[in-house]
């Protein structure tokens, strides 16, 4: 939860997902100079066909502004974590309602709540992109396609952190802050997943590296989402890193099952898919996640 400290929660007034939301987590561009008229428009800008040559310009088609969401959306599942934080990790139960009422009531289900990862999808695409090229035509050749061939042969934080501008640019929102912190966390937990060079990346490690960022940005997400300030933590340093660890790990086991169910498809894996590939494993995730903490509600 190292990333949610930084944000105060998410107002439960705020729609699902925002209108601006685009696929990639920016703000839709607007149109360049010299696009195509719109439809209906002549080519050369007069007024469409029956209005008169002196009316007012018609006002530009917007997307209709969302519904405001239930303002205490976000309270079972904060009051759930907070049982669970206080008990040290202890009261697994109530970690399983918190995600599960997460995923399924305050975020409206597994396509919502990918939806919600905005520029996490984004980054995720532009890691998996990048770690493709390393895998396939090494390192060095990665790192030259993105004028960044000076980090060649550095340690692999500093070539990650090298990255980080072209992976999740910080752009200064909430939605970029979680993504890029996500990716700051995942630089440092590359020594203790065993990857520790770039020029022999392979295959498997290149899915445990996009594992551990997909699984660092859904915490994110979630803590920020759910307001970590209004929970309580343990006093015990040990027992606060306990509950950090156990969320994590559940968060993990989601991620990797949805990863090894999308085995077949990573593997025939194009540019142009990478987007799309990513908001699967995200929604596939967050449908595990709820399963999973259905099942740990139970006492399964």
């Amino acid at each position: 939860m190292g990333t949610s400290s930084a944000f105060g929660g998410q107002s439960g007034g705020t729609p699902l997902v925002p209108s601006w939301l685009g696929d990639d987590g920016a703000a839709p561009a607007a149109a360049p100079d010299g696009a195509p008229p719109a439809p209906g428009q002549p080519p050369d800008g007069s007024p469409a066909d029956g209005a008169p040559p002196d009316a007012p310009p018609a006002p530009p088609v917007r997307p209709p502004v969302p519904p405001i969401a239930n303002p205490t959306r976000f309270s079972t599942a904060r009051n759930n974590f907070s049982r669970f934080a206080g008990s040290g990790g202890d009261d697994r139960r109530s970690l399983g309602r918190a995600v599960s009422n997460y995923v399924g009531s305050s975020s409206g289900g597994a396509r919502t709540a990918a939806a919600r990862m905005g520029s996490a999808r984004g980054a995720g695409s532009r890691l998996i992109s990048f770690l493709s090229d390393a895998v396939a035509r090494g390192a060095t050749e990665a790192l030259r396609a993105l004028n960044l061939g000076g980090l060649a042969g550095r340690p692999i934080e500093e070539i990650f952190l090298g990255l980080a501008d072209y992976v999740c640019p910080d752009g200064g929102s909430i939605d970029e802050g979680i993504a890029r912190e996500a990716f700051i966390e995942t630089i440092a937990d590359l020594a203790g997943a065993g990857i520790t060079d770039l020029d022999d990346l392979t295959a498997e490690q290149m899915q445990t590296v996009f594992e551990l960022y997909a699984t660092n940005a859904i915490e994110a997400r979630l803590c920020n989402d759910i307001g970590a300030r209004t929970i309580t933590l343990p006093s015990d340093s040990r027992e606060a890193a306990r509950v950090q660890a156990q969320l994590n790990d559940f968060i993990r086991r989601g991620v990797a099952d949805a990863l090894t169910t999308a085995r077949a498809a990573a593997a025939a894996l194009t540019p142009d898919r990478v987007l799309a590939f990513v908001g699967r494993i995200y929604e596939q995730a967050f449908g595990i996640l709820q399963i999973m903490g259905d099942a740990e509600a139970e006492g399964a």
